[in-house]
């Protein structure tokens, strides 16, 4: 067994693994030897965004948006656990995207129906005042 020196250059056909996307060269350290040495640092661990689905599925769920997102999130923690992030990422991203187009119709649809209520509301004490649907125009 031939085994290799720990300072020993390399030769010149060996090729680096790439870092993966959720690990990234932090700054660097100098030993004591005088070399230097990378420090590895690990990216947060990607959202599932479980809590938002799960408002978003109790409370609104318009057009089950709220269900396909709480899906996509406990997918998306399933990837987390299995360690595929990339996966987790992917699944993560598509519950958010559903969660915000649920809030987004769940807010229009209250404002439509505020206004539509108030609009209704002043409408009718409108023409009650005049005489429209109350009782002072009896006998006349």
């Amino acid at each position: 067994m031939n085994p290799v020196q720990p300072y020993a250059p390399l030769a010149e056909d060996v090729h680096f693994q790439e870092t993966p996307d959720h690990l990234y060269l932090g700054p660097r350290a100098n030993t004591a030897a005088g070399g230097q040495h990378f420090i590895v640092l690990q990216a947060e661990p990607p959202k599932d965004h479980i809590i938002w689905s799960l408002c978003c599925f109790l409370y609104s769920n318009p057009l089950c948006l709220g269900l396909a997102a709480l899906i996509f999130s406990i997918k998306s923690r399933d990837r987390k656990v299995v360690g595929d992030l990339e996966g987790a990422r992917h699944y993560g991203a598509t519950a958010r995207c559903l969660n915000i187009a649920a809030t987004i119709i769940v807010c229009l649809t209250v404002i439509i129906a505020i206004i539509v209520v108030a609009v209704i509301t002043s409408q009718i004490s409108y023409g009650y005042s005049y005489g429209t649907y109350g009782s002072r125009n009896y006998g006349k």
